[in-house]
Order: C-alpha cells, then structure tokens, then sequence
C-alpha cells in the first residue's frame, strides 16, 4: 500500500520514503500500472484528440499546446488520424469512447450523424475546434474559416487588384478549406467581383506540388489573374515556386497569399503574405477549457479565435499597366 501511495504526485508517503520508492523502482525498470487506480477514481488521466493531419504544421502546434498544457495537471493525450475522412473520424471516435477519456476534441464540426450521436451522448467535455460549428455538440475553440478569407480578399482588393483567384483542394472531404473557399466567393460577390477563378488542387492535405500544379494551371486559363488566394501557405509555396520556375515576378506580376503563417512563408522570397491562425493557441485555450469544465470551478465557455492577417513581400500595391 505504501509503495502503491508512493507513485501518486499528492502522496501522503513522506519524501524521504517516497524518494527510495521511486529510485528502487527506477533501478528494477518497474513502471506503475494505474489501471486499478483510475477504475476506483474514474479518472483515465487523458484526453482524445482526432487530428486530420499529422505532418500539418498547424495541427502539429495544436498538439503541442494542447499537450503542454494539459501536462501541467499530469494528463496526457491520445492521438487519432483521420485523414481528412468523416468515415475514419467516426470509427476512431468510437475507438477512443472505448478507453474512457476524461475529454475528446476533434477537428472541425462536419462529422457523420453516428459520430454526431457517439458525441452527444457520450457524458465527457467535447470540444470542437478549428472551426464555429452551425450546430455545436458541446464546445467549440476555434473561428470562422469563411470570414477569414474575407480578410485575404479586402486586402488585395485594397492593393488595387480585381481579378483575384483562389486555389483550394477537394471541397468534399475538406470542410475547412470548403468554407474558406465559400468565404472567398462571398467576399469577391460583396465587392461585386467575379468570383469564378476557382481552381481545385486535388484531395487534401494540399501539399506544395499541388499548389505549384494548380498554379500552372491557373496561368494556362487565367493568364490576366492579378492576385491568388490559397487554402494554405503550402499551396501558396508551390504557387509562388511555379511562378519562380517560369520566370514570373511576384508580386509584380501576380500576388500571392495564403493561410496558416508557416515558418516556410518567413524565410521563402518574396516572404509569403498569410493568415495567423494561432494554432498553438487553439491548443492551449483547448486544454484550459477542459481542464474549467472537469475542474468544475467555473463553467466552461466557447473561445472564439480572432486570425490576423500578415502582409509580406508576396503582395503590393498593383502597379498601373500601360
């Protein structure tokens, strides 16, 4: 009983005792199984997390904020992948309900009705995050994907530009950059542009030889476009890389933005004008919300995200053409 004391962080063990536990304990490679300890507590010491990205900057400083928060009070997190694929979030959701998180984010607010209906029922925190869902099932972290495109295209509108075109990926499984794409054609209907340079670049995740892709594309059918807007600084990468390739001036000729204000965008030339999401901060203010609503101390509330846009070197002001 002494020794089983000894592993909590709050032991009543003395220090002295404890400390000869544990250094035992590390000399015979033991580690503590705290399975019976969290059946009589109920509490499993982690939270579930579904991600459609593993090798996304973005969701990556997610994870990160998240877990070194939630750290802090000795939890942990466990990983799914989805894949930008509703189908494999639900199966994973399921999954993960099975090993009793104290809490479950997930990606997004598109899921299946049976995902919906897991989450709904389940009786832990659910935090939605990188998104404002129409109809939320418990919480949400997160910011309109739509509006912040409407940000992009104010500020090339400002720079002179009228005819703006966007790069994006599959708008079926990729519900975010389908709302930023939404938002792009409401802003351009609102300055009464034409809204219709949409140029698909395949399944998400968009990597950059999809976006340098899409780009040739877009010359090959838009050659007079005068600034693009893209779902992801990735995209915008291979766009201004294609553009490089050819031998194109940007942002003399064309310029470019696009979204989640990757380190590559710091250090590319032209530097790469984006949106700030705050992924990290998504995280962090992810990990706090749990942590109020299971601590019980003050009612949880949803966290409204504000992006910030970020003018670089890949846009100015458009030069008059003679």
């Amino acid at each position: 009983m002494t020794v089983s004391r000894a592993f909590k962080a709050d032991s009543l063990v003395s220090a002295e005792t404890r400390e000869t536990i544990l250094r035992t304990a590390e000399e015979l490679g033991y580690v503590f199984d705290s399975t019976a300890a969290n059946l009589r507590s109920q509490k499993s010491g982690f939270v579930a997390v579904t991600i459609p990205s593993i090798n996304n900057a973005n969701f990556a400083d997610t994870v990160g904020g998240l877990s070194d928060t939630l750290s802090r009070r000795d939890m942990q997190i466990l990983l799914g992948y989805t894949n930008y694929n509703v189908e494999e979030e639900e199966r994973l959701i399921e999954q993960l309900l099975r090993r009793k998180p104290q809490a479950i984010v997930v990606t997004g607010g598109t899921h299946t009705q049976r995902a919906r209906r897991l989450l709904q029922t389940v009786a832990i925190p659910v935090i939605e995050t990188w998104d404002i869902p129409a109809d939320p099932i418990g919480h949400y972290v997160g910011f309109s994907n739509a509006v912040v495109m409407r940000d992009m295209v104010n500020h090339f509108v400002a720079l002179g530009c009228r005819r703006i075109a966007f790069i994006g990926g599959d708008v079926e499984r990729d519900a975010r950059g389908s709302e930023r794409r939404r938002g792009f054609v409401a802003a351009m209907q609102a300055h009464d542009l034409d809204p219709s340079r949409l140029i698909a670049a395949g399944p998400p995740p968009i990597s950059m030889r999809e976006g340098a892709d899409a780009m040739a594309r877009l010359i090959e059918l838009y050659p007079d476009t005068e600034a693009i807007v893209c779902v992801s600084d990735l995209a915008a990468y291979g766009a201004l890389t294609e553009c490089h390739r050819l031998g194109i001036a940007v942002p003399d000729r064309f310029s470019i933005g696009g979204f989640g204000n990757y380190e590559i965008g710091e250090v590319c030339v032209p530097t790469l004008t984006t949106i700030n999401a705050h992924a990290r901060e998504i995280g962090e203010r992810t990990a706090e919300l749990i942590l109020d609503i299971l601590d019980g101390s003050r009612p949880g509330a949803d966290v409204k995200i504000e992006p910030r846009l970020i003018a670089r070197d890949s846009s100015r002001a458009l030069l008059p053409r003679h």
